[in-house]
């Protein structure tokens, strides 16, 4: 109970009229019901209708502003103890104690100024005091207004008031021993200080007392925290056109054999929003999938194609031209020593749960699926570079997953300085015939030393001619520099992939390990010659960015992307076959005579399809010439196999999320027919799982 001298300041903040009427005793009821914790009592007699003081008016005033008061329970919880302190500091015989920052140092939660002493005098009144410090009490009075307070817990244990008793005294000599631990939320000094409660009182259960949530000093309880600003980087681009093959029969791309669009699109349908446009790459979709293509005899030659012609789903008066290119798979036994240098973003931004631990999970699944005599270093970068761990054999397991575990975030991006550590690493313990491979992961930008994209492809394609490839690995949103991933990743001779989940690691680093480890081919490219006498017109469907110059497919010095051991490469070109009444673009009136005029030599091919490569190892091109004929044709696009049926349902889904003419008619309920039909195999689950992903996308899309 609150004793009658104690009773006598909380009242001054009130000026009830008569001072014996009605009110006034329920407002004495209320302050002693107050260290009982009486929620009722305190409702009934907190404010309303008694006359307040100028001061106590403008007091209330601040705490309506500031929102304190949610429920009746809240404004008796929240708006006595706001006003009591402020008066019980104004009282006190002694003023409050100042830093040499003038701020004050005391705090609420450890005076025991509810709880009656047992062997203190009573304290005298100390009216005068009150006009020698009104100044500091109107300071007060706003700190108290613009600070959260936490109501009244229940009676303290004897050692905690002691406790506190001891801390109050250390208080006012202005000396602590040693820093007082934090309190619990809702506990908080004036001047946006946390108060240090004692052991017994942080043992008290939760459900005893009612706390104020922690909010930032700098904002008002009400207002939302700001969302973080996406500042992610995708590259801007043009659905492929539709071409005349009379006017425009060649079409020149790189392969592509990155799988980060997938990711992508899959992490914004989860998120219950449709992709954005330009992060949707229809051959990286497609290329997500394992396919059984027929693959080459040997690994003489890296690869073989199959080529098919067949009926297009979503267009009676189209065919679809569907070329698959598939890898020599190195067995397990043969394949070669590897040398991975792990390049690893630890900036600041990269502090979230799907960035950095996963990153560490996910390298750790690497290098369990490393043999013995292989090879890891580990480099990190944030405001400089680091070398974490020199070059070590995997036979260190341990020693390598201590250094991967150790990882902590913090600092900017530098990450060209990180870079150029990593090659020299990767240099120092080079394998002469085996795999030179850095495997950066980052989530962003490199915002220190180099970051422009040109400057960084340049120190790229100068470091590649060491024979030292370079993979990239994203992580996260918000921040993913996805534009600059695609650029060094190409010209590093590498992969760009986006782990957005722990299973998505386990695909790309142990299941996929071999083809993202192990090359077989580099600078692949492929060309298509249309005859103009058989296609009337012809799109290339998806490597928008990916396309080349007509002269570039015979100049070695382009480059061009690459081709891992078992790859599975797709590209599927939708054609218009002559005289089919699908022509979009109107014939030349003086071009006819040049092709109709019996001197057309291959006259019944479609296309002529010719890839060039090179070996790891060797600077000059090789030529696969692929002529494409009646032979190639399939009657029905049910005849078709699985394994390709399934892709022409992952090409037109990515065309129905881009919003392509083509597709515009094709609903997602189309879609979902083929690729349940063509399932087939799935082991790991992936074609279920792109099944969820178009009826996501049909709902929040709707089915066009």
């Amino acid at each position: 109970m609150v004793d009658d001298n104690e009773l006598n300041r909380l009242r001054d903040i009130a000026a009830p009229a008569p001072a014996k009427d009605a009110k006034a005793r329920a407002f004495e009821a209320a302050l002693r019901a107050y260290d009982q914790e009486n929620i009722s009592a305190v409702t009934q007699g907190s404010v309303g209708g008694l006359r307040l003081t100028e001061r106590a008016q403008k007091l209330w005033s601040e705490i309506m502003q500031k929102k304190l008061i949610a429920t009746p329970v809240l404004a008796g919880l929240v708006a006595l103890p706001i006003a009591g302190y402020a008066t019980f500091h104004m009282l006190r015989e002694q003023p409050p104690k100042f830093g040499g920052d003038e701020k004050i140092t005391e705090t609420l939660a450890d005076k025991p100024a509810t709880v009656k002493p047992t062997t203190a005098e009573p304290k005298p009144a100390p009216t005068g005091l009150e006009k020698d410090k009104k100044a500091d009490a109107d300071v007060e009075s706003r700190d108290a207004a613009d600070a959260l307070v936490a109501p009244a817990s229940p009676q303290k244990s004897e050692s905690t008031v002691a406790g506190g008793a001891a801390q109050q005294n250390a208080l006012e000599r202005g000396v602590l021993a040693e820093p007082a631990p934090p309190a619990p939320t809702g506990e908080f000094a004036l001047d946006g200080a946390v108060s240090a409660p004692s052991t017994s009182r942080a043992r008290m259960p939760a459900e005893s007392k009612l706390t104020a949530p922690q909010q930032p000093s700098t904002l008002p309880a009400d207002q939302m925290q700001p969302q973080p600003e996406n500042r992610d980087r995708i590259e801007d681009f043009k659905t492929n056109p539709v071409h005349a093959a009379l006017e425009d029969p060649v079409s020149t791309f790189s392969i592509d054999v990155d799988t980060a669009s997938y990711s992508f699109v899959r992490s914004s349908l989860k998120q219950g929003t449709l992709p954005q446009v330009d992060t949707v790459r229809v051959e990286e979709m497609i290329n997500y999938f394992p396919y059984d293509w027929k693959g080459p005899e040997s690994a003489s030659t890296p690869f073989n194609s199959t080529v098919s012609v067949m009926p297009t789903p979503w267009n009676t008066h189209t065919r679809l031209m569907h070329v698959a290119i598939k890898g020599f798979d190195v067995k397990p036994t043969e394949q070669p020593k590897a040398n991975l240098v792990f390049l690893i973003d630890v900036s600041g931004s990269m502090d979230e749960p799907d960035k950095l631990p996963l990153l560490k999970s996910a390298f750790r699944l690497l290098v369990s699926k490393l043999k013995a005599d292989d090879t890891i270093s580990i480099v990190t970068y944030a405001g400089d570079a680091g070398t974490v761990l020199e070059p070590t054999k995997a036979s260190q397991k341990d020693k390598i997953l201590s250094a991967i575990d150790n990882l902590t975030p913090g600092g900017s991006t530098a990450g060209e300085a990180g870079i150029k550590e990593a090659y020299r690493l990767a240099q120092k313990s080079f394998v002469k015939d085996g795999v030179n491979r850095v495997m950066l992961a980052t989530d962003g930008d490199f915002n220190v030393g180099q970051s422009d994209d040109d400057d960084l492809k340049r120190l790229i394609e100068k470091e590649r001619k060491t024979g030292v490839f370079l993979s990239v690995f994203g992580f996260g949103r918000g921040n993913l520099n996805d534009q600059m991933m695609q650029t060094i990743a190409q010209n590093g001779n590498g992969t760009a992939a986006y782990i957005d989940t722990l299973a998505e690691a386990e695909k790309v680093l142990v299941e996929d390990a071999s083809s993202t480890l192990f090359t077989i081919a580099k600078d692949v490219k492929i060309q298509v010659e249309f005859n103009p006498n058989k296609v009337s017109e012809y799109r290339l469907i998806g490597y928008e960015t990916r396309a080349l110059n007509r002269e570039d497919f015979n100049n070695d010095r382009v480059d061009a992307g690459d081709v891992g051991s078992g790859h599975s490469v797709t590209a599927i070109y939708e054609i218009t076959p002559k005289g089919s009444g699908g022509e979009q673009i109107d014939a030349l009136r003086y071009g006819q005579a040049s092709v109709d005029n019996g001197g057309v030599a291959n006259a019944d091919e479609y296309a002529f399809v010719k890839i060039r490569y090179k070996l790891p190892n060797e600077d000059v091109s090789k030529l696969i010439a692929t002529p494409v004929t009646s032979a190639n044709e399939i009657s029905s696009f049910d005849q078709a196999s699985t394994d390709q049926r399934f892709s022409v349902a992952v090409a037109a889904f990515g065309q129905k999320l881009r919003d392509e003419d083509a597709t515009a008619k094709f609903g997602y309920d189309k879609i979902m027919e083929i690729a349940t039909a063509a399932r087939g195999a799935d082991p790991f689950g992936y074609r279920s799982e792109f099944l969820s992903l178009v009826r996501l996308a049909s709902a929040l899309g709707g089915n066009r």
